[in-house]
């Protein structure tokens, strides 16, 4: 059974515990729901058991299904992977979790966004220079992180460059990026250290 690769140790959430609450738990301890879960997810794109599942597959049934819209919208939605991993970037960095920031960080820059947007991004500053499409779009995840919504000329932008499917998807993508981070964070679930890549640092006080 494929699981995840041994943890470095990066507290999520900026908490000072790294104690995983809810580590993978061996294949002869799950229950048969569990084992089913499980292998649906390793022999889908993710390969493996890994981040958000492990401590979602507590409850397998929910794990399949937020399985399914993740796999959706990570690799099927009708947004460029540029914009969907520039979205990520700014979930992670919403919800403090450095297990995806440290996964989708390199992934964004590898589809064509800009190291110093990513840089921006972490450290709390509005980037600058972007591509057309990505400003639109950073403006939407922005407002609706912030306001939880937004305003009517944002939403006029967004439809115009992505269609009104492409908003419903990219809010959609936001929120089901925030919804796992908040899994692994009150988890614990470690964060794996990628090389060449800086964890998230804490705003200042």
């Amino acid at each position: 059974m494929s699981t995840s690769p041994q943890p470095a140790g990066i507290p999520q959430g900026f908490f000072p515990s790294t104690a995983d609450r809810m580590p993978l738990m061996p294949r002869e301890a799950m229950s048969p729901a569990q084992r089913e879960a499980a292998d649906a997810i390793i022999a889908g794109p993710r390969k493996a058991v890994f981040g958000p599942f492990i401590p979602l597959l507590r409850s397998p049934q929910l794990m399949g299904r937020v399985g399914d819209v993740g796999a959706y919208l990570r690799f099927e939605s009708t947004l460029d992977a540029r914009i969907r991993e520039l979205a990520t970037c700014v979930a992670a960095r919403h919800t403090a979790n450095q297990f995806e920031w440290l996964m989708h960080a390199p992934l964004a820059v590898a589809a064509g966004v800009a190291q110093a947007t990513v840089d921006a991004i972490a450290d709390g500053r509005q980037p600058t220079g972007m591509a057309a499409d990505e400003a639109v779009a950073l403006d939407l995840v922005f407002e609706v992180l912030r306001q939880h919504g937004c305003c009517d000329a944002t939403y006029a932008a967004a439809v115009k460059t992505f269609g009104e499917q492409g908003v419903v998807e990219l809010v959609s993508l936001v929120g089901y990026f925030v919804m796992v981070c908040w899994v692994m964070n009150v988890a614990r679930t470690p964060a794996q250290g990628k090389p060449g890549v800086e964890p998230l640092s804490p705003f200042p006080a």
